[in-house]
């Protein structure tokens, strides 16, 4: 179950770009808290409360309570943030309300774990991983924060995908159409796979130019 953490947040009485270019020059980020069919809700926060909350990965699958000044708390996860093109700051951030029971869907990061004990690793194998995060569908008050994969019995030529990780009861995976790949371990390629493709462009077969004018002379005539 993911930790509740408080976001202290100071209450924004305008909406609109004026309001929010002024909500920046007092160092802060404008952001909103919607949904749960209530009015939205606008706020600012201190951009390193964001900071912190992306560096630890879990920024968006951490159900935060948002204390607004001289108001309500309210509980609510992270949608979206929008960052400024050049200097990559945060420049607004969404939030939308949500209950213990509220189904959601997260993005939750995968932690491989025992790589060091991983037998396709051990045997010279190259580790490809596919997907970093797995979207999960779950109640807002079992939201896992990461997803730990072991690689302890994954050999060289192994294809592990998302019905192969463990996920927490209540957790289910958000794609039920297929099942995507989330690793793999790859033999390392020879030298002489390496030759062997450079021998097959060697080889290729080019037109000449009288090939080229006689196929153009064709079209033409259809």
């Amino acid at each position: 179950m993911s930790e509740l953490n408080t976001i202290p947040a100071k209450k924004r009485d305008r909406a609109g770009k004026g309001a929010a270019r002024a909500t920046r020059r007092e160092g802060l980020v404008p952001g909103v808290v919607y949904g749960d069919s209530k009015e939205p809700e606008m706020i600012a926060i201190d951009p390193r409360i964001i900071w912190k909350g992306l560096e630890s990965g879990h920024f968006f699958s951490t159900v935060y309570t948002i204390d607004v000044e001289g108001g309500k708390k309210e509980k609510a996860l992270a949608r979206d943030i929008q960052f400024h093109p050049v200097t990559d700051a945060p420049e607004h951030v969404d939030f939308v309300r949500v209950s213990a029971k509220s189904k959601v869907h997260v993005n939750v990061p995968v932690v491989l774990i025992n790589e060091d004990n991983c037998p396709g690793i051990k045997e010279g194998g190259v580790l490809s991983v596919v997907r970093h995060e797995l979207e999960l569908i779950c109640s807002a008050g079992d939201i896992p924060q990461e997803l730990e994969l072991d690689l302890a019995k994954v050999n060289l030529g192994d294809t592990v995908r998302i019905s192969a990780v463990d996920l927490p009861k209540g957790v289910e995976s958000a794609i039920t159409d297929r099942d995507p790949v989330v690793l793999n371990i790859e033999a390392p390629r020879t030298e002489a796979d390496i030759e062997g493709g450079e021998g097959e462009e060697e080889t290729a077969e080019v037109p000449t130019v009288a090939e080229t004018e006689a196929a153009a002379a064709e079209a033409s005539e259809e």
